[in-house]
């Protein structure tokens, strides 16, 4: 074999190998949870976020760096090794109160990347730039503290915080981050007398919050009742009223049809009311009608069936009776 076919053999060879790089290396994928940055020559050009099958220029000219759109955890102050047991940093968490307690204190940061370009190439470690933002940022906030609000009620004030001045810090540092939420994970005393001291005080808090809830719910639900009882004597009230409105109407309306009967003939009316009024007031008495001489007048019973004798019947009915008697 000459060394003519030898050359041309090696050259076929580089050629087919070049080809095949070019062809494997000119087409890249980017799944649903990933964004990617082309770079030429080591200079980004364009973020890929569509995903799908995406053609590029072959290795060396165009590489595509392929990055997670997901939300990545910061473990401050602790890590978990293999088997998931915590590893705690306590150098790391210690950290001095506004009242000059110290306290260890440790969270979790959410994070996401929402500039591929500015990620790759504004900072060589951003992750260590976010690590060593958030320790400034939880020291800073919990400096200018009480460790009162850091062990009891001002956990959540103080993670709004540190959210917001991590955040600022990393939008200044302009490393392509966002900063999505911090979480607390845990804040304590390193003495253990201190920490049962302080268990002790927040369990009378607590204690005290609950029962002032059982007396709040306690006047809420007196109170309901007395305005309901209140309702229901005003309800009543107004009934009252209605039905007495509606007496007194009546009442007029009986008095006006007696004015008329009264009107018209007024010593019959007056008769018929003075015998009502004696019916009312003693229902049990037998009534008698004297004539001007003192004698009794004869008349007919005037219980539910009575009624007046006219003077013609009288004068007979009374002598009949004088005879029998």
């Amino acid at each position: 074999m000459t060394a003519k076919k030898v050359l041309s053999i090696i050259g076929l060879s580089i050629g087919g190998i070049l080809l095949l790089v070019a062809v494997f290396t000119s087409w890249y994928t980017v799944d649903e949870s990933e964004q990617a940055v082309i770079i030429t020559f080591g200079v980004a050009n364009e973020t890929i976020v569509e995903p799908g099958l995406h053609f590029k220029m072959p290795w060396p000219i165009q590489r595509a760096e392929i990055l997670s759109k997901e939300t990545y955890s910061l473990q401050f102050g602790y890590s978990q090794d293999a088997d998931g047991e915590i590893v705690s940093f306590d150098k790391e968490t210690k950290m001095i109160t506004g009242d000059e307690y110290i306290v260890l204190t440790d969270l979790v940061v959410q994070w996401k990347i929402t500039d591929p370009k500015k990620y790759l190439f504004n900072a060589e470690e951003p992750k260590e730039i976010l690590h060593d933002a958030t320790s400034a940022s939880i020291r800073s906030i919990i400096g200018s503290s009480l460790i009162d609000d850091a062990l009891t009620s001002g956990k959540a004030e103080i993670e709004a915080d540190t959210r917001d001045l991590l955040a600022s810090l990393i939008e200044k540092y302009d490393i392509g981050i966002s900063v999505l939420a911090v979480k607390l994970q845990d804040v304590e005393l390193p003495n253990e007398e201190v920490r049962a001291a302080f268990t002790n005080v927040t369990d009378a808090r607590e204690t005290m919050n609950t029962k002032i809830n059982e007396a709040r719910k306690y006047e809420n639900q007196k109170r309901n009742e007395a305005l309901g009882e209140k309702a229901a004597i005003n309800s009543r009230a107004e009934g009252q009223k209605v039905a007495r409105v509606e007496q007194a109407r009546g009442d007029v309306a009986v008095f006006d049809k007696l004015f008329t009967e009264y009107e018209a003939n007024p010593e019959v009316t007056r008769q018929r009311l003075i015998l009502e009024t004696l019916e009312t007031v003693l229902p049990n008495a037998k009534l008698y009608i004297m004539n001007d001489e003192g004698g009794t007048m004869k008349y007919l019973p005037l219980g539910d069936n009575q009624t007046l004798l006219p003077p013609a019947a009288e004068s007979e009915t009374g002598g009949e009776n004088d005879g029998n008697e």
